[in-house]
């Protein structure tokens, strides 16, 4: 969701093989809202990337018990609390499994068109062999973790509390797919959309709430004949079914709105049903197009006002 205003509110910048985008209520406080979001970000990607051999997290990977950061300990440790709660369905021991799918580098660097690979079909390792303790992380060896369907959300979290708690201003935070606002300001106007194409709608967040879209359509390679994305199915290791396009969940935190929407991709036709359990606003996409809304959904706007927009950016999802 990046911002479809530009000026002196409005800050955006490519990070993470995606968008990073922030709005402040304030103008003379964006340039010191972007710092401190540039810096929450950096400390994020030294402690989780899976694309840095020096990362934290790949220092720790079977290196036995090991205490490790605050931010490592709580960034595995709402991983852990996702899987917990989807019983498995976002599972961070998945990092393995998608570097043999091809996903191994940054999204910008993996070459959109392979040969065919090996079906490999199998279970994740399993999110129950992670033991974390306070600050004592245990990984096994020879299990490498994924933490992006996670750490990004809680950054955008992390990032929309600090900033206004900072500078005392509203904010909306908004990292490819994943937005957290925060701080004095009225309801935020979100246009909701994956791809080009895609039905849209324009709908009011209150600050202090947050939103996530997760796709099977963005961050999508092709391997031989087979089209594959970026979030797997932990029972087989591949790309889940594209039942759904894009699901788009609004909840109190970003993360938890991401692990529902990640969830709900991997769970394909019982996402609704499972959604519904969770009293949720929700809308679903479905591959043929239709639109599905449960749990209150907001009430589309019209995309003429004036205040600050946020918008998903294609190719962007979570």
């Amino acid at each position: 969701m990046t911002a479809l205003l530009t000026g002196d509110t409005v800050a955006q910048w490519r990070v993470w093989s995606t968008t990073a985008r922030v709005v402040v209520t304030d103008p003379a406080a964006l340039a010191d809202a972007r710092a401190l979001v540039e810096a929450e970000l950096a400390a994020v990607d030294a402690a989780c990337s899976r694309f840095r051999p020096d990362a934290e997290l790949a220092l720790a990977e079977g290196a036995g018990e090991v205490e490790v950061s605050e931010l490592l300990a709580e960034l595995v440790g709402v991983a852990l609390a996702a899987a917990r709660h989807t019983d498995g369905d976002v599972d961070p021991t998945l990092g393995d499994a998608l570097a043999e799918l091809g996903y191994d580098r940054d999204l910008p660097l993996v070459p959109l068109d392979g040969p065919a690979i090996p079906l490999r079909v199998r279970p994740a390792p399993g999110w129950q062999r992670i033991k974390l303790a306070g600050r004592r992380l245990t990984v096994p060896p020879g299990v490498h973790l994924d933490l992006g369907a996670t750490a990004k959300a809680q950054t955008a979290d992390r990032c929309a509390r600090l900033t206004a708690g900072a500078l005392g201003v509203g904010v909306l935070v908004e990292l490819g797919g994943d937005l957290a606002t925060a701080g004095p300001a009225g309801d935020w106007r979100v246009l909701v959309v994956d791809q080009p194409g895609d039905p849209a709608c324009v709908v009011a967040v209150p600050s202090g709430a947050a939103m996530a879209t997760s796709s099977t359509n963005s961050r999508s390679w092709r391997r031989g004949e087979r089209l594959l994305h970026h979030v797997l199915d932990p029972r087989t290791c591949q790309s889940a079914p594209r039942v759904w396009r894009s699901v788009t969940v609004v909840a109190d935190r970003c993360v938890d709105a991401n692990t529902l929407t990640t969830a709900a991709l991997v769970r394909g036709e019982a996402a609704p049903e499972w959604l519904a359990a969770h009293r949720v606003p929700a809308r679903l996409v479905a591959a043929d197009g239709r639109v599905h809304v449960l749990g209150g959904w907001p009430e589309e706007l019209t995309r003429e006002a004036s205040r600050p927009v946020a918008a998903r950016q294609p190719g962007g999802a979570a």
